[in-house]
């Protein structure tokens, strides 16, 4: 029994033993957990607990939990934070990375994460639980914040996004599963940045930079939800929030697909339905023999997601996530060899922007599949040379797109260009500064449509000061200097 008695969390749960390692080549050791965990999770166990030797999952839990209890003492918190997060870790529900787990100390370069698994706060009752999330997210933060008080950047994550959609009945691949998935995202950031200001050693009013995204009519609470979090506080910590790679914590708390990514398939390697699968027929009141039966019948049961999916879901949730891992090649949408037509009706957006005092119209159209194919851009202000050279820029970009040019190419290519306008950018959360108004157009397209391409801060180098050439003959000086003829002798 730890000396904050949250040990009786624990109490009455059927335990299992079994042996473990964590990975193939490791050494086994026993794991008790709680039975109706599976093997994986045994295994996350071991590779999160850095010594050897049995290891049980509740005392393990309170190593790294009892520290933090103590602290929040100390610091007069009243929160109950020791049982919270036993709760939280029982429920399969949240955990934190292996940084907590192995009790090291982490200094102010340190990023400590919280993975929060989203499928384990749905209901079938009630649905989402969304009131229940923005504690955990508030548990998180206290949690980590106590763990690692020098830590400028935090690390609060979502996964299994696609458990919960599931569960809820709605596409992956459809607009409201990015509307539901975007206010999952605005509430985490919301709640986070408001417990991170709780630390803040002065108060300090801010514009939020991230905005709200539209209401999902599937949910209408969650988007209250995600408007009453956001506060005007500065928050204590740099970043809060986060989409870590999976690893053994998501594995530990049962989770099926790591972060926001789909579940690209209904059948797990031993060949039974997923879980993720099963929520998808329980949502639709389909049994697997009817699922099966409709399969035979040459009917679409499952829905079908492909990579392009991904990337939709990754540009809904990334203004509100200020960290996100790159994805990797096998994700990229494939491109047939000639030119891929926009659709006669196609989707897009217009940003009004200013740079430094010069107006700006950013305008996008968007293929099917919502990826970027066509950009131009409106300067009403500027000569009829500049429009002209931008129009034929854009329009260069435009063809390279639909041509099959990734959009990280033309960003490396026009990123931290350097000519006016630059400045402050004002009117676009997504850009702060911009070096030129080629770097403001790839910093903004990369925010929305590749947010796993990064840029540097935009840096504005100060204009040179030139002396205006004189104009004949006024402005000639009034005495010509002296020359001075100086004969070299070689």
């Amino acid at each position: 029994m730890g000396d904050t008695g949250t040990m009786r969390a624990w109490q009455g749960v059927r335990m299992r033993t079994t042996e473990a390692a964590a990975d193939p080549d490791a050494p086994t050791r026993v794991i008790t957990l709680p039975a109706a965990w599976d093997d994986a999770a045994s295994a996350a166990l071991a590779a999160l607990l850095p010594e050897d030797g049995p290891a049980l999952l509740a005392t393990a839990a309170e190593a790294w939990i009892r520290p933090i209890a103590v602290a929040a003492a100390e610091r007069g918190i009243v929160a109950p934070i020791a049982e919270q997060l036993h709760a939280l870790l029982l429920r399969r529900r949240g955990a934190p990375d292996a940084a907590l787990w192995s009790g090291r100390a982490m200094g102010a370069s340190a990023m400590p994460g919280f993975v929060l698994n989203l499928a384990e706060f749905f209901h079938p009752a009630l649905g989402f639980e969304a009131e229940a999330f923005g504690e955990a997210v508030e548990t998180a933060v206290l949690a980590l914040t106590l763990a690692a008080p020098r830590a400028r950047r935090i690390a609060v994550s979502l996964s299994d996004l696609a458990g919960l959609l599931a569960a809820l009945g709605i596409a992956y691949d459809s607009d409201e599963g990015r509307l539901v998935a975007a206010n999952i995202a605005a509430l985490l950031r919301g709640r986070a940045d408001s417990a991170s200001a709780r630390f803040a050693r002065q108060a300090t009013l801010i514009s939020p930079d991230w905005r709200l995204p539209a209401a999902c009519a599937e949910l209408p609470e969650l988007a209250l939800a995600a408007r009453a979090a956001r506060g005007a506080i500065a928050p204590h910590h740099v970043a809060t929030t986060a989409i870590l790679l999976p690893g053994p914590a998501d594995a530990l708390l049962g989770v099926e697909t790591g972060g926001i990514a789909p579940a690209f398939a209904p059948v797990n390697c031993a060949g039974q339905l997923t879980r993720t699968a099963r929520a998808w027929l329980a949502a639709h009141a389909m049994s697997a023999e009817s699922a099966l039966a409709r399969q035979i019948a040459g009917q679409s049961v499952f829905p079908e997601v492909s990579h392009a999916a991904h990337l939709a879901m990754v540009r809904a949730v990334a203004p509100m996530i200020q960290a996100m891992p790159a994805l990797p090649e096998a994700h990229m949408v494939p491109v047939a060899p000639g030119r891929r037509e926009l659709p006669a009706r196609r989707r897009g957006y217009t940003q009004q922007t200013t740079i430094a005092g010069h107006r700006v119209l950013l305008r996008t159209a968007e293929f099917e599949d919502g990826t970027l194919g066509e950009i131009s851009v409106g300067l009403p202000k500027e000569s009829a040379t500049v429009r002209g050279l931008m129009d034929g820029l854009c329009q260069a970009v435009s063809i390279g797109l639909q041509h099959g040019a990734g959009l990280g190419e033309f960003v490396e290519a026009f990123g931290q260009t350097r000519f006016a306008p630059a400045g402050t950018v004002s009117g676009d959360p997504a850009v702060a500064r911009a070096s030129s108004l080629l770097d403001y157009v790839v910093r903004h397209l990369a925010a929305h449509y590749a947010p796993e391409v990064s840029l540097p801060e935009g840096e504005v180098e100060a204009p040179e000061v030139q002396a205006a050439p004189p104009s004949l003959p006024l402005d000639l000086p009034a005495a010509p200097r002296q020359r001075l003829l100086r004969v070299v002798s070689g």
